[in-house]
């Protein structure tokens, strides 16, 4: 006699959605394919409403756990019709995914709309067709388009007409000849997951679950039921059939396989003999005196492996990009593990020399791998545009589509959702909501509400399209995966993100946007040079980059960066390079920060246990700070191989998220003692490669970034205004507002005119040595009849600007019509009657009135809500006196206290930023007339203090000086809102960028 798993029915589950159809499917892939596996199913198929999203994840987690995964999708069609759509091979899962994007195209974001005469396309090729339906004239269509291709479903849940319903449908199946089948409808993973789904359903419908009626679902039946139950309520026969269901599918995502575009190598030539040419003219370009021995030996060696594992076409792909983008004056800069490489200088994709680079090799390409190597390519963020659209043209909508985002719940949108579906008051659930920030990850359950909004965090809401991937193929992309339509126009996604496709490793070439590019190729502009004519180590730009003057400089005018640099105290590019990473969680969780600056100081020897260790490490002092080094430590010290390495740096990435690290100790500990490292050693390292979980950053990227943060103080060392005049002309961008920009070129210097449209282009310009505002600056005006007004000047009245009441009025709030109607007040008189007429229709000659002019304050108050800045006196400066009175001082009188005073000062908030750090904590910038103070708010005090710490315009700061060196900080103990005393100032900060 078998035991009692022996003696229950096999069975595979055909019909099952996860929560990436969305607000129906109420368990992740993973959990669905988990809790299937330990039900003893023989496979489950995950059939998601027109979508694959969720199937490369269910992909991986059932190849984690052994069971059988089909993949296919639910369709609905007219009144409520419904097939599932069952891929059982290559073809079959082609056609399923042509199938979605067909129906996906056809709609804007979010819906489908597919017909019985698109379903039919799909006889022939393989795919099965299950029908969920009780009228038999849909059954009978079913069985005469997909003959021996389909079955009708029974799906049972415990209803009071189960038995009936099981009837009628073996009626259906013996009049159509359509083969029954039992599938489950299934919606969860547990059954526990009822609230939640209820909850889902209502969030879609817009309504309360109280108002919802039959659109829930009467019983939790709708989980994966345990194979007993399921015997139970269906016919053996019925059980019997899904196997044979799922026998006929064997496809797996496994089979997939990339193609590169083929059109780029001209007749005649191969990739490899095309890319080696043009990597040989691109070496005598950027080398015209002659190609450095070590450069050319570096291109061979990667130009040979390349070669072997047929990568050609990446790197062509890659190069036809950025050839587009340079040939229209398009600033941009590879970066990531290939883009720092010979190859990559020779095609142009990057501007570090790898001569001057110290790049571990195999993260750029390892065989072991097998996969695309990774190269980012940063474009001017106001110009990327034009190059998505390149892309689109050259290989057509079929061929080429960005990557998706997984949109995801976070504890505020949780709550709200939760909150409104359960039936709670308007402002109730916002006070709910507004008690997360942003970063806050979980839920402490306390009651209904927060217990279901717990379990929504992390889940899918809607899928978004990535910053820049493209996924570009040789035949049509919706054979490989769904496309559909984005919310913005003109851009197609396909239904995987960049996780996804890494885990299958098909090829994403990132065409990001990068706002410092935009500034400095204005800025450049502005002064009549070249990127490449910037002479480099400047010892002035050190020596200001040691004092943190770098408001606005790419990379290192954060905060924490400020804080570093008069410690680090960089003094060459490389220091550079270093100064980007090491303000980075990963070295700092990692406790690498200060050793490395206590060694760079000479307060501790610099000590290595082995020659080999000491190549490694020498460059950063003994300290790992990239993830190269860390690589590379694996593979002299421990012996890993480059593979193995690679597999290392993956496992640090996700650790935090998957665990993973574990089987790593064991093998790093026991390599480095086998080759004679001390326990100890092997210890601190594998502690500083947990560290490197927190995000550690590659060296590579850090010498792409190093070089543009090299560039951009370049510019605001030796010409502050075409500096400042970039920043402006290329908002929104970086840390800092337009006013703190301003405030900091007039502080190094710089005279600052106002905007003026007789002497304002659209743009702001240079006059001379000054920075003249442009028209761009002011708020309201639209860019079309800004940019025809700075054309057409000069004017001798406002009725030549032929404009219409509201640009006119933008344009008198902003004083910007001073030289033709004088101060505002007479500005906004005259334009009240200047607006555009018909032709026949002259002015009348009127008499200006004797207006008194505004006060400075209302000046001030205009300036900020027209311009979001002031050429006046800062707003401060008008409320010293009332701020002295309250004791509240000025950032010059707290910059120059000892360590350790207790202090209080009160300044405009520009600036919150919180590290993703463990500690939690907040830095604040504060703003007076005499500079800035910086902040700390530990995460005690942020917690006790959140709504002030996060609403306050005008914050008073009550603390302890914290002072190291020229590094000040005030460590608050207790915030103060102060912006009663703004008025209606319109001040705004710019928050956790």
């Amino acid at each position: 006699m078998g035991s009692l798993p022996d003696r229950l029915p096999r069975y595979a589950e055909l019909h099952c959605l996860s929560n990436f159809s969305f607000l129906r499917g109420a368990s992740h892939p993973q959990e669905l394919v988990e809790r299937a596996a330990a039900l003893g199913y023989a496979a489950l198929a995950l059939t998601d409403e027109c979508s694959l999203a969720g199937a490369v994840r269910a992909h991986l987690a059932a190849k984690e756990c052994g069971l059988k995964l089909i993949l296919g999708t639910e369709i609905v069609l007219e009144r409520d019709f419904r097939v599932v759509l069952l891929a059982t091979d290559r073809r079959s899962y082609g056609a399923i995914a042509s199938l979605i994007t067909t129906g996906r195209r056809r709609s804007k974001k979010g819906g489908y709309a597919l017909s019985r005469v698109d379903v039919e396309q799909l006889a022939g090729s393989g795919a099965l067709v299950i029908a969920v339906t009780e009228k038999e004239e849909e059954a009978r269509w079913t069985a005469e388009r997909f003959p021996s291709q389909a079955w009708l479903a029974a799906e049972l849940h415990c209803g009071s007409n189960d038995r009936a319903k099981l009837d009628a449908l073996k009626t259906i199946s013996r009049h159509t000849n359509l083969p029954l089948v039992a599938a489950g409808d299934v919606h969860m993973h547990v059954r526990s997951r009822r609230r939640l789904h209820d909850v889902l359903t209502a969030v879609r419908l817009g309504k309360p679950v109280a108002e919802c009626g039959q659109a829930l679902y009467p019983n939790a039946e709708r989980h994966l039921r345990l194979r007993m139950r399921l015997a139970q309520l269906y016919p053996a026969e019925l059980l019997e059939e899904s196997l044979r269901v799922a026998e006929r599918c064997r496809f797996s995502l496994d089979e997939l396989r990339y193609e590169y575009p083929a059109e780029l190598v001209p007749q005649g030539e191969t990739p490899a003999s095309w890319l080696r040419k043009l990597t040989q003219e691109g070496l005598r370009w950027r080398f015209p005196a002659g190609v450095p021995r070590k450069v050319a030996e570096l291109a061979e060696r990667e130009l040979g492996l390349i070669a072997e594992l047929a990568y050609e076409p990446f790197f062509l792909t890659v190069h036809d990009v950025v050839r587009f983008a340079r040939g229209k004056g398009i600033l941009c800069q590879g970066r990531g593990s290939a883009a720092n490489s010979a190859v990559c200088y020779a095609l142009g994709i990057t501007e570090v020399d790898p001569a001057r680079m110290n790049v571990l090799f195999e993260r750029f390409v390892s065989r072991e791998r097998n996969e695309p190597p990774d190269i980012d390519v940063d474009f001017e963020h106001q110009r990327r545009e034009e190059v998505i659209q390149y892309v689109y043209e050259k290989y057509g909508r079929s061929r080429a589509a960005l990557a998706a985002t997984v949109i995801c719940y976070r504890p505020k949108s949780a709550v709200r959702d939760a909150g409104k579906a359960l039936g709670l008051p308007a402002d109730e659930v916002e006070r709910m909501a507004k008690a997360f920030a942003f970063w806050d990850t979980k839920i402490e359950a306390d009651n209904q509400v927060l217990q279901i909004a717990a379990m929504l965090v992390g889940f899918p809401r809607h899928l978004s399209q990535h910053v820049g991937g493209f996924v570009i193929s040789r035949g049509p992309l919706a054979e490989l995966v769904p496309i559909e339509n984005a919310a913005m126009p003109e851009r197609t996604v396909i239904q995987w993100d960049k996780d996804d496709l890494e885990a299958l490793g098909l090829l994403k070439v990132d065409v990001l946007a990068l706002g410092m590019l935009s500034a400095i190729r204005r800025a450049l502009e502005l002064i009549e040079k070249k990127i490449h004519e910037i002479p480099a180590e400047d010892p002035a730009v050190y020596a200001m980059v040691q004092k943190a003057d770098t408001i606005g400089v790419f990379q290192i005018e954060s905060r924490a960066q400020m804080s570093m640099l008069p410690r680090l105290r960089p003094e060459s590019f490389y220091d550079l390079v270093i100064e980007v990473a090491i303000v980075r969680p990963g070295p700092i969780q990692g406790g690498m920060v200060h050793p490395y600056l206590r060694r760079r100081r000479g307060l501790e020897p610099v000590m290595y246990p082995s020659e080999d260790v000491k190549r490694v490490l020498e460059r950063t002092l003994g300290v790992p700070i990239f993830q190269e080094q860390v690589m590379e430590l694996a593979m002299v010290a421990a012996g890993f191989t480059p593979g193995e390495a690679d597999r290392l740096r993956r496992s640090m990435a996700a650790w935090k998220k998957r665990g993973g690290l574990q089987h790593f100790e064991e093998k790093l500990k026991q390599g480095m003692a086998r080759n004679g490292y001390s326990a100890q050693f092997a210890d601190a390292l594998y502690r500083q490669i947990l560290g490197f979980g927190e995000y550690g950053f590659p060296e590579s990227h850090s010498a792409s970034f190093a070089l543009l943060v090299y560039v951009s103080a370049w510019l605001k060392c030796h010409h502050p205004a075409a500096f400042c005049a970039g920043l402006l002309n290329s908002q929104p961008m970086g840390f800092y507002a337009p006013s703190q920009l301003v405030q900091d070129a007039r502080r190094h210097g710089v005279e600052v005119r106002p905007a003026d449209v007789n002497a304002s282009d659209w743009d702001c310009t240079l006059e001379g040595g000054a920075l003249r505002l442009g028209l761009r600056m002011v708020s309201g005006l639209s860019e079309a009849e800004g940019r025809r007004v700075a054309a057409g000047r000069p004017y001798r009245s406002i009725f030549e600007l032929n404009l219409n009441r509201k640009d006119l009025r933008s344009l008198a709030a902003a004083g910007a019509l001073q030289s033709l109607a004088g101060h505002r007040r007479l500005a906004h008189w005259a334009a009240a009657g200047a607006q555009r007429r018909a032709p026949l229709d002259a002015p009348a000659a009127e008499r200006m009135p004797e207006l008194a002019p505004p006060r400075e304050g209302e000046e001030i108050v205009a300036d900020y809500a027209s311009l979001g800045l002031t050429l006046g006196r800062h707003p401060l400066a008008l409320l010293r006196s009332r701020l002295q009175k309250q004791k509240l001082m000025r950032a010059d009188e707290l910059h120059a206290l000892p360590h350790g005073s207790t202090a209080a000062t009160a300044g405009l908030v520009t600036c919150r930023q919180r590290p993703d750090t463990a500690s939690g904590v907040i830095f604040v910038t504060l703003e007076d007339e005499t500079g800035n103070v910086n902040v700390v708010v530990w995460k005690s005090l942020s917690e006790q203090q959140k709504p002030v710490l996060l609403g306050s315009r005008l914050l008073a700061v009550h603390g302890v000086i914290e002072r190291d060196g020229d590094v000040v900080h005030l460590v608050a103990r207790r915030l103060e809102d102060c912006s009663r005393l703004l008025g209606r100032l319109a001040a705004a900060s710019r928050d956790f960028h």
